[in-house]
C-alpha cells in the first residue's frame, strides 16, 4: 500500500534492504512496465478485483461507493471453479453490511480494513472477521495480524487449490489520528540512521514486510506447494507524502517523475514480481506492460477457466511463460481528485491530460522519466490519444466529469 516503484533492492533501492522480495524476484520474473489500476487505493484495487479499468471501473476514487452484485470479482470466477478464497488486509471496495462485503463477492475467508476509514491506523480497536466484528483485548499491531491470518489460511488450505488476496497496508502513513505518521512498533534495524524518524519508521515498515512475505515463501516450501503456487507481488499505486515520509529520502519512485495522485509514470507504475518454480523463468527480467486488470483474467486462465470477455483486460499467461504474449492496444487511465485528469499509454507514448492543461506526451522509450513534452513534434499521435481519451471511457455518477 503506497510502496513505490523504486522502493525494493531489485528496483534499485540501496538505503534499506528488501533480501526476501530481491530473493523472489531472482527466483521470478521481475517486470519493468506494470502499473496499477489508479493512482490511489480504491480504484486501484477494483481494477485488481474486477478486470476493469477506471474509465469502466465502478469505483473510480477514494470516495465510499460499495461494489454490485453485477461487478464479479476474480474471486468469484476462482470460487466457481472449484478454490478457497480468502482477503486478508485491506478491502476498501464496500461498507458494513452492502453488496461490497467480501464475503459477498466470493471470498470464503475475510480479515482486516473493509474501507479507508480506518484502513491505516495500525493500533485498531477491532478487525473485520468475516462480517463480524472482532475487538483487541490487547495492544495489536494490524500488520502483524495480517501475517498470521496469512499463514494460517495457507496452512488450513494446502490439500486443495486456493487463491489469497494479502493486501498489507505497510507503508501507508496514518492518516486519520491525531497522532498521525509512519507507525511501526520499532524502527529497528534503522535505528541508527541519521535520517529523520518517520523515515526510519518507513524503511523499518518496509523491512517488516519484506521479511514476512519471506516467512509465507518459506511456509509453502515447508508445505510442499511451492513448485504448485503462483505468487504476485506489486503495490496499489505510487509512492506518498505523507504522515511525515519524504518520498526523496529514498527515491520512492526511481527513474520515474511523480508520485501518488499523479498520472506520471511514478504514480501508477509499480514493482511486479511474479514467482512460480519450474514453470516461470527464473531470474527473468520483462518489459511487457500490462496493468491490474489483467490480473483476473491471467488468474481465471491459469486456473483452468475461459477468461472473461466482457473486461477490460487481457490473459497474462503467456508472458508468464515466457512465450509470445498478446499487448493492449492502448492503456487507459482517469483520476477525480484535484480536478479531472486523464493519461493513456500506447505503445512506447504516453500521454497525460486534465485540469484545462494542454496534452503532454512522451516518448517513454527515450524518455522513461517524463522530462521532454514532445506534443508538438508529433501531432498525428497527439490527435490518435485524444480519440482515445473520448472514446476508452463510460459516465459515472459517482464521478461526473464537470463540463
Amino acid at each position: 500500500d503506497d510502496l513505490g516503484y523504486g522502493n525494493l533492492g531489485s528496483y534499485g533501492q540501496t538505503f534499506f534492504q528488501t533480501p526476501h522480495l530481491d530473493q523472489m524476484a531472482k527466483e521470478g520474473m521481475r517486470f519493468t512496465s506494470c502499473y496499477a489500476g489508479s493512482t490511489v487505493c480504491a480504484p486501484s484495487r477494483c481494477c485488481l478485483m474486477t478486470g476493469m479499468h477506471t474509465g469502466h471501473a465502478r469505483i473510480r476514487g477514494n470516495k465510499r461507493h460499495p461494489l454490485l452484485p453485477e461487478d464479479r470479482t476474480v474471486a468469484e470466477y476462482l470460487k466457481d471453479l472449484g478454490y478457497a478464497t480468502g482477503i486478508i488486509g485491506k478491502w476498501g471496495l464496500a461498507e458494513p453490511e452492502t453488496t461490497g462485503v467480501p464475503n459477498r463477492k466470493g471470498f470464503d475467508f475475510w480479515y482486516g480494513y473493509l474501507n479507508q476509514h480506518r484502513a491505516h491506523n495500525y493500533y485498531p480497536d477491532y478487525l473485520w472477521r468475516n462480517e463480524e466484528r472482532e475487538y483487541f483485548q490487547t495492544w495489536t499491531y494490524s500488520h502483524d495480524a495480517f501475517t498470521k491470518e496469512a499463514l494460517d489460511f495457507v496452512s488450513q488450505n494446502k490439500d486443495n487449490p486456493f487463491f489469497l488476496y494479502l493486501a498489507y497496508t505497510i507503508p501507508h502513513a496514518f492518516n486519520e489520528g491525531r497522532e498521525q505518521g509512519m507507525q511501526i512498533p520499532s524502527d529497528k534495524p534503522y535505528s541508527d540512521q541519521q535520517w529523520p524518524q518517520q523515515d526510519k519508521n518507513f524503511a523499518a515498515m518496509v523491512h517488516r514486510m519484506d521479511a514476512d512475505i519471506g516467512h509465507l515463501l518459506t511456509l509453502l516450501k515447508r508445505l510442499g506447494l511451492d513448485e504448485n503456487t503462483l505468487v504476485f507481488f506489486t503495490s496499489d499505486n505510487g509512492p506518498h507524502r505523507e504522515g511525515g515520509h519524504n518520498p526523496d529520502t529514498f527515491d520512492d519512485n526511481g527513474p520515474l517523475r511523480g508520485i501518488k495522485r499523479e498520472l506520471y509514470e511514478g504514480g501508477i507504475r509499480v514493482p511486479m514480481i511474479a514467482r512460480w518454480p519450474g514453470t516461470i523463468p527464473t531470474g527473468t527480467v520483462n518489459k511487457q506492460p500490462w496493468a491490474f486488470w489483467d490480473v483476473l483474467p491471467t488468474a481465471v486462465d491459469i486456473a483452468g477457466g475461459e477468461p472473461p470477455a466482457a473486461v477490460d483486460g487481457l490473459s497474462m499467461k503467456n508472458t508468464l511463460l515466457g512465450q509470445p504474449q498478446q499487448s493492449h492496444e492502448y492503456f487507459y487511465w482517469e483520476f477525480h481528485e484535484r480536478g479531472f485528469q486523464q493519461a493513456v499509454r500506447m505503445g512506447n507514448w504516453k500521454a497525460v491530460v486534465g485540469n484545462d492543461k494542454p496534452l503532454e506526451l512522451y516518448n517513454l522509450k527515450d524518455d522513461e522519466g517524463e522530462a521532454n513534452n514532445v506534443a508538438d513534434q508529433h501531432p498525428g499521435v497527439v490527435a490518435t490519444i485524444f480519440k482515445i481519451l473520448a472514446s476508452a471511457r463510460t459516465d459515472s455518477p459517482h464521478y461526473p466529469v464537470e463540463q
